[in-house]
């Protein structure tokens, strides 16, 4: 694995090398059982960009919601000071005729009137660009990013997957997300992920080979 911002700026790639001294079978599945939950996890813990809680959507709504919160409050002193004025009511002890209590908001009022789950920023984005920008590559660290997005990372899998398929240990395999946020991310940037993707991973290692090899044994 590169060190971050070492040589390759924006990228990270996680090279494995060899694995000799089995067959060459059991060591093929193997490696590739390897990379396979390598990059499966590097997609798994990668960020999904939300709206919901980014800095300015949050404030906006925390805005809204205290002047909903203060609406209601005033509607509830309304009614308080009607229910201590007993000029209010008739010898049935019911409000009289022209005297009402005010209402408090409903939860659509609160939604439509006051905005309260409203954004301001990235009303249409959606997340996952992250996690779809992750690939492999065999032999070379390719400088390419895409634009697609995949939120669950279903897709980004089951591509990793593919191109594992003709893989034979020997081979450099590198597992590289070129984003130019990418390093940010790793380096605690999101609240979703702050421990990162590619150290988390890193640290489960020497797990991720005892699982595959006991998994491919001959």
């Amino acid at each position: 694995m590169s060190r971050a911002g070492a040589g390759q700026s924006g990228s990270f790639a996680l090279s494995l090398a060899k694995f000799a001294a089995q067959t060459s079978e059991a060591i093929d599945a193997s490696v590739r059982e390897i990379i396979i939950e390598l990059g499966s996890s590097l997609i798994r813990m990668s960020p999904v960009g939300n709206p919901e809680i980014w800095a300015a959507n949050v404030a906006h709504r925390q805005a809204n919601t205290r002047a909903a919160d203060d609406y209601d409050f005033k509607v509830a002193v309304r009614n308080t000071l009607i229910n201590l004025d007993e000029s209010n009511f008739n010898k049935a002890g019911k409000l009289k005729r022209g005297v009402k209590y005010a209402k408090p908001l409903t939860k659509a009022e609160r939604d439509q009137n006051f905005n309260v789950n409203g954004l301001v920023a990235g009303k249409d984005y959606v997340g996952g660009r992250f996690r779809a920008n992750w690939h492999l590559s065999i032999g070379v660290v390719e400088n390419v990013t895409f634009d697609e997005v995949d939120p669950s990372g279903a897709e980004t899998i089951a591509a990793l997957v593919t191109a594992i398929s003709d893989f034979t240990a020997g081979q450099m395999v590198y597992l590289i997300n070129n984003l130019p946020y990418a390093i940010p991310l790793e380096f605690g940037h999101s609240t979703q992920a702050p421990n990162g993707m590619v150290r988390v991973t890193v640290a489960r290692f020497q797990q991720i080979v005892q699982e595959a090899i006991r998994n491919n044994q001959v």
